[in-house]
């Protein structure tokens, strides 16, 4: 295969990207904007020696699982990869695409999983589903000021202020937002030059509360003119908090590292389930709190607490997991790397009058071993135990000096909450040849219309014959 080459092939699978996958040959190409069942051709633009990246030139044969996308700028965008595949595909997918990093990565049989694999959960409703969103602000060829989403790869801002995953309310306020600028000529940030004021507009909104925040991430220590921004802002029905936070960096990272408060307060609040959160421009917060609150409840469901557990909750951010656990558990400590994460977490229960819910600044790879250490020396001859391990790592998941704590620790019982189902393969398999086995699995779709999907696993603590069994 070369470059230029035009040629015909079946889309079989779906890449890590959202891009369509077909073989010519033997010979790997990813194609983007094709799904699932399509015959296309394609034009190769990159070849390598075993694979190779092609232009969707025509769909010959549109797949049965194609739909029209509800968004026009869905093929140009980078922010849904597969919205032109329909919903009950998309979940299809996402459950072979788990499937098949546990069988392939992880080892496991198709008939362990078969049995302990339960039905994903999907939404009702799978678009407006976001809480959350962060729009970058430039200019376009004419000179105007814009905002929109990224085209997909890029940093070309595709002007759109009415996406379909986020919040009605949104585009309302991109609107006020762009009418002051060009009110009063204050330009957007141009990453070429690092010129201009306004870079990204966050927008957070509580599903339960219906309170709104808005923070401007600006390239420089004030906002002019911000009293009349306010003004147009706060006649919104539910806004709460207008902030803005400062990063003069060159940087692709959108927030600055601390926010002021331009009106109202600096923080809304949510709920997931009937536990309060706060939460500021600088939180992590699931994006989508319908399937949020179905993930948490699986995890406290896989966790079966009776009261007299102590539980560790490791990568816990605000402690929405921690909080959850806390209802049921004896005693519960959480652990995240970032201190205002931990600040979050302390206040979240203070709120709700949680007082069985400690909370620790730092690594968990460091955090959890340097306690196991320190508790034997301090006890000789005992061992630190935990009832119950719930992990929700980031995608690269957890590094083995972890893993291997934690089955030191002997927990009965470990829940494992994954957003990449191959990092979270690799880590069964450590946890599984050492003293555990899967005993239920299960996808949440936290993300429709993305290739991104989240999954949790119950792991149990094999007996001790069962486990010199499996080692002879």
């Amino acid at each position: 295969m070369q470059k230029n080459d035009i040629v015909k092939t079946v889309i079989e699978d779906i890449g890590v990207n959202g891009e369509g996958i077909g073989k010519v040959d033997g010979y790997t190409l990813f194609i983007k904007d094709a799904v699932i069942g399509d015959v296309v051709e394609a034009k190769l633009m990159k070849a390598k020696k075993n694979y190779g990246y092609a232009r969707l030139m025509k769909i010959l044969e549109p797949s049965k699982d194609r739909v029209e996308p509800k968004c026009r700028f869905a093929r140009k965008c980078g922010g849904c990869q597969i919205q032109e595949m329909s919903y009950e595909r998309q979940l299809e997918f996402k459950e072979n695409k788990v499937r098949g990093n546990l069988e392939r990565i992880g080892g496991f049989t198709p008939e362990l999983l078969s049995r302990v694999t339960e039905p994903i959960i999907g939404m009702e409703n799978p678009f407006y589903y976001r809480n959350k969103a962060q729009f970058p602000f430039g200019v376009d060829k004419e000179g105007n000021t814009v905002t929109g989403f990224y085209a997909g790869r890029t940093h070309d801002i595709i002007a759109n202020t009415d996406c379909s995953l986020g919040v009605e309310v949104n585009q309302k306020i991109l609107e006020i937002i762009l009418d002051f600028m060009k009110e009063f000529q204050i330009p957007a940030y141009q990453e070429t030059t690092g010129n201009g004021l306004i870079r990204h507009v966050l927008i957070r909104y509580g599903f339960t509360t219906k309170e709104i925040m808005v923070c401007l991430v600006i390239n420089g220590k004030t906002v002019p003119h911000a009293e009349s921004l306010v003004e147009k802002l706060k006649v919104l029905e539910g806004m709460t908090s207008i902030t803005f936070s400062s990063n003069q960096k060159n940087t692709n990272v959108i927030m600055g590292d601390s926010y002021q408060i331009l009106w109202g307060q600096g923080y809304i609040t949510d709920y997931i389930g009937g536990i309060k959160y706060q939460i500021s421009p600088l939180s992590f917060y699931q994006v989508n709190p319908i399937q949020t609150e179905k993930l948490y409840s699986l995890a406290l469901e896989y966790a079966d607490l009776k009261g007299n557990e102590t539980v560790w909750d490791l990568y816990c951010g605000i402690g929405t997991i921690s909080l959850f656990l806390a209802q049921k558990a004896k005693q519960v400590y959480g652990v995240e790397i970032i201190p205002q994460a931990i600040e979050d977490a302390k206040q979240n229960a203070a709120i709700n009058d949680i007082k069985n819910a400690e909370f620790y600044v730092g690594k968990a790879e460091e955090v959890l071993p340097s306690y196991y250490e320190k508790y034997a020396k301090e006890h000789p001859g005992e061992k630190a135990h935990a009832d119950v391990i719930v992990v929700d790592p980031p995608r690269k998941g957890c590094e083995e000096s972890l893993l291997q704590t934690m089955t030191e620790m002997e927990p009965e019982k470990i829940v494992y909450v994954s957003c990449d189902s191959a990092t979270l393969a690799r880590d069964l398999k450590y946890l599984c040849e050492h003293g555990y086995e899967i005993k239920k699995v299960r996808t949440v779709d936290q993300f429709p219309m993305t290739v991104h999907v989240e999954s949790i696993v119950l792991l149990s603590k094999l007996k001790s014959d069962k486990h010199i069994d499996v080692e002879l």
